[in-house]
């Protein structure tokens, strides 16, 4: 064995957690490291080696210690790690799969660089076999993700319809409020505010004695208690509101209020004003003219790792507000429409998580079959919408999944009917063609007629047939890893390292999410809304929910980074642009992701792929 200080040096440089010391603190550690060419004839040296980290940057080992299974290993992997905590060596069984260069540290000098908390937080994650990515409580812009039941911190301030002018006035200098929920029998039915008062009662001298629905504000804007604090940022936004009721999603019953001076509270920087500028625009071509500038805003803006984080809710609010304004345009030239419907989207929109790259996946709930003129509005409709969404950016699906196409285009009945079919009989075709349905959401029309829907369709959604199913079909995306930890890169690239993060990671995760959520009676269609939603009894544990949260914020951070620095739309990344933490944690994403996944496909499908 020889001393080759200048080679480990060269090496450690661009080696996490190594890669963060300064010189004095990597010439420390290297100066008594050791570089050996392992082979099945001297592999004995290295295991016999007492009390030492070894990093491997060759070849391919099969490493075990104690009673624990062997683990395969290769380049940039570390053992013996255990030593470095443990007061006695701890024996290590290596076979070697492949020759290669192996470097030794001796434990002591490792030791003492566990007083920085990078190194530290890093051994002790590979020790316990843990995350490190911290995604979650590193994230700046996680606070966006907050539910509004941490946020709204006491009960609302509300008063009957019958309730007089002057009473509701008073409660409300009680109170310390500006503004006040009207309630009938406990439902929330109107609000009323400072300036209601000023403008409604004071500056027309009414008679206070009236009762206090006479100036309220009938059927406010609300939101479900289910949602999050961005999601009640963009209602704000779009409907130019100060104060927002926050009602339960199962009784409609008032739970709190929102207001603008709570918003600022915990705002730490005006990432709506996009949202504001195309809730304001009056025609086709402003909605044109202003949804171009996304990619540049996103480019101008995201520059922290926490700003990905809310990314995809920014342009998904958007989209939804592109749509609504779509229909709006339409209706204003052809009039309202015929009956009931829902626009509803499906896939990245719905689970508000679209990027640069996401197209159109959307369709047409209505009341009832239409009859010939009837549906030829909702065509014209449906064409004009998603024209319009193409010429906003977002572009037709290649697949044909939007309300332009007839067969997207069902009534109630017809919706739950086509469900029924596909539960029953769950194929393999029928499962890829369905899939993309179940992450859906209504981004306009009427809510209630998706709400029936969903309370028709979830009892056939949680049959364990179908379940299974969809159990199978997710184990037949593996992640990119081989054996020995290695990654697998897309074949026929011009870039030779890419890997695509969306269909080998992202993908499974929401389809593991999806899955466990729709066992669970979970209407959001989120992954990190889903994963928060999950009830005590569900069967994911609460660890790996966590877990599934903190890689999948991880995973979207590195698909905008890359869409953004590099101008482009796919989720392609090259794993040469990131930087050694990043492999080691997209290692251990991966590993977690096949972890669960594989437990997921036992719970559901009897370990049946």
């Amino acid at each position: 064995m020889a001393a080759i200080a200048k080679q480990v040096e060269d090496f450690l440089s661009t080696s996490a957690p190594f890669d963060t010391l300064n010189p004095e603190q990597r010439k420390g550690l290297i100066q008594h490291a050791l570089l050996v060419y392992v082979t099945p004839e001297n592999v004995s040296e290295i295991t016999n080696a007492s009390r030492c980290l070894f990093l491997i940057q060759s070849g391919q080992f099969s490493v075990s210690d104690k009673d624990n299974s062997p683990r395969h290993l290769s380049e940039g992997d570390y053992f013996g790690y255990s030593t470095l905590f443990d007061s006695k060596p701890v024996a290590l069984t290596i076979a070697v799969d492949s020759p290669g260069l192996v470097y030794i540290f001796r434990a002591d000098d490792v030791k003492k660089l566990l007083v920085l908390p990078s190194v530290n937080r890093f051994f002790v994650g590979l020790r316990h076999d843990a995350l490190q990515n911290n995604a979650i409580s590193d994230s700046n812009s996680m606070w966006l993700y907050k539910a509004l039941t941490d946020v709204i911190d006491k009960a609302p301030v509300s008063t009957e319809v019958s309730t007089s002018i002057s009473s509701a006035a008073a409660l409300m200098s009680k109170e310390k409020v500006s503004s006040l929920l009207i309630t009938e029998n406990g439902n929330l039915t109107g609000i009323v505010t400072d300036r209601d008062l000023r403008s409604r009662v004071v500056a027309t001298a009414m008679n206070t004695k009236y009762a206090i629905q006479t100036v309220m504000t009938s059927k406010p804007v609300q939101i479900q208690v289910n949602r999050t604090l961005f999601d009640a940022m963009a209602l704000m936004t779009e409907k130019n509101i100060h104060h927002l009721p926050v009602i339960d999603q199962e009784s409609n019953r008032p739970l709190g209020m929102i207001t603008a001076s709570d918003i600022i509270r915990h705002q730490r920087g005006n990432v709506l004003f996009i949202i504001g500028e195309l809730s304001k625009a009056e025609s086709l071509y402003e909605l044109t003219r202003l949804s171009w500038q996304l990619p540049h805003y996103f480019a101008a803006h995201a520059k922290r790792a926490g700003d990905y984080d809310i990314a995809g809710k920014i342009l998904s609010q958007a989209t939804d507000i592109m749509t609504r304004k779509l229909i709006s345009f339409f209706q204003e030239e052809h009039g309202k429409a015929p009956m009931m419907f829902a626009w509803l989207v499906y896939g990245s929109q719905a689970r508000e998580d679209q990027t640069m790259g996401s197209d159109q996946d959307n369709g047409l709930l209505l009341e009832r079959e239409p009859d010939n003129a009837q549906a030829s509005y909702f065509s014209a409709m449906a064409n004009y919408v998603c024209r319009g969404l193409a010429k906003c950016g977002i572009k037709l699906c290649d697949g044909n999944i939007m309300a332009s196409n007839p067969a997207l285009t069902l009534s109630l009945e017809r919706a739950v009917k086509e469900a029924k079919e596909w539960v029953d009989a769950p194929t393999k075709d029928a499962i890829m063609h369905f899939n993309i349905f179940l992450d859906v959401r209504c981004a306009a029309g009427d809510t209630s007629l998706f709400k029936v829907l969903q309370k028709r369709r979830a009892p056939l959604l949680r049959q364990k047939m179908f379940l299974a199913a969809l159990a199978r079909h997710s184990n037949e995306v593996s992640v990119p890893l081989s054996m020995f930890q290695k990654f697998i890169y897309e074949k026929g690239e011009k870039q030779k390292d890419t890997i695509d993060l969306k269909k080998r990671a992202v993908a499974i995760i929401n389809n593991i999410v999806r899955i466990y959520a729709l066992a669970d009676g979970v209407g959001v269609p989120g992954t990190l809304a889903r994963l928060s939603a999950l009830s005590s009894s569900s069967l994911l544990s609460s660890k790996d929910a966590t877990n599934l949260k903190d890689i999948w914020l991880f995973l979207n951070r590195l698909r905008w980074r890359h869409q953004l620095s590099n101008s482009v739309t796919d989720n392609k990344v090259p794993i040469s642009m990131l930087s050694s933490i990043e492999k080691h944690q997209l290692k251990a994403a991966f590993k977690a992701i096949e972890r669960t996944n594989q437990a997921m496909v036992m719970k559901f499908a009897g370990g049946i792929a």
